[in-house]
């Protein structure tokens, strides 16, 4: 069925990011909880929304995995050392050393300088941004607090990598990859780096969104935009620059999404950043 997939279009990983994530899998990290984010989770959305997605917008040269850090204490369980389950599929791989710590790395990285980093949405204070979390859950590694993300990890769905016999994974609810890139992008250093990778959140929220049209889905997309408005003046701003740099085809749609959701709840459009 995998190579049946793959051959009809759908995305297949690179062999070394496919391995890694068995790796993984292999070793409890979905069991505890643990959720694939970032371009490798898109990649999974092909398949479980029924569309073909440009390739472009899934090229990654690194691997991201998310835990929520109460978890990582209260599952009361561990993986092995991830330095060993990533050695064991590349010798080459290496904890990279983090700023804020000496004792626990949230990166790895092979000779060919692929990256794999663990991240946790940072609750607290500006101040936890530069320090790693320990998790006690993922075998001696510690995880990067980000903003946003707990928006992004909450009521993940299970889907398959379409690598090698299919690897079950749990990646983010579409609808709120979706609305999580539009604010990723809107927190891109303004240099020629950072208004490429804007450019790329924003195209595959702009998929997303279309994709979700195509499957009669788009309150979802409404829902998840009115729930993220309402979370703070810093989600609205966030939001705002974003919605003014998509294309006009899919910023409409945005539009009709939030006007469905608003609709279906007895809201006002007005609400949720959009004149009446």
């Amino acid at each position: 069925m995998v190579q049946s997939l793959v051959a009809a279009g759908l995305p297949s990983p690179a062999g070394l990011v496919g391995d890694i994530t068995e790796a993984l899998w292999k070793a409890g990290f979905f069991r505890l909880r643990g959720i694939v984010i970032g371009t490798l989770a898109f990649q999974t959305y092909g398949g479980y929304l029924g569309v073909n997605m440009p390739n472009a917008s899934l090229m990654t040269g690194d691997a991201d995995f998310a835990q929520f850090h109460s978890i990582s204490y209260a599952v009361d369980d561990a993986m092995p050392s991830i330095l060993d389950v990533l050695c064991a599929v590349d010798p080459t791989f290496q904890a990279v050393p983090h700023l804020g710590s000496k004792a626990l790395s949230t990166k790895f990285r092979n000779a060919t300088r692929f990256e794999v980093e663990f991240l946790t949405p940072n609750r607290g204070s500006d101040g936890n941004q530069g320090k790693p979390a320990p998790m006690p859950a993922l075998g001696g590694a510690g995880a990067q607090p980000l903003r946003f993300l707990d928006f992004l990890i909450y009521g993940p769905v299970r889907s398959v990598l379409l690598h090698k016999a299919g690897i079950p994974v749990t990646v983010p609810a579409p609808e709120r990859y979706a609305i999580h890139k539009l604010i990723v992008s809107s927190q891109r250093k303004d240099d020629d780096n950072g208004r490429q990778k804007a450019r790329k959140d924003i195209m595959q929220a702009e998929l997303l969104i279309e994709a979700l049209k195509l499957e009669r889905r788009l309150t979802d997309i409404g829902l998840a935009w009115t729930e993220s408005w309402s979370l703070g003046p810093q989600w609205k701003t966030a939001l705002s620059k974003a919605r003014s740099q998509m294309e006009t085809e899919a910023a409409d749609l945005l539009r009709q999404a939030v006007a469905a959701a608003c609709g279906e709840d007895g809201m006002a459009v007005g609400e949720f950043g959009y004149p009446e």
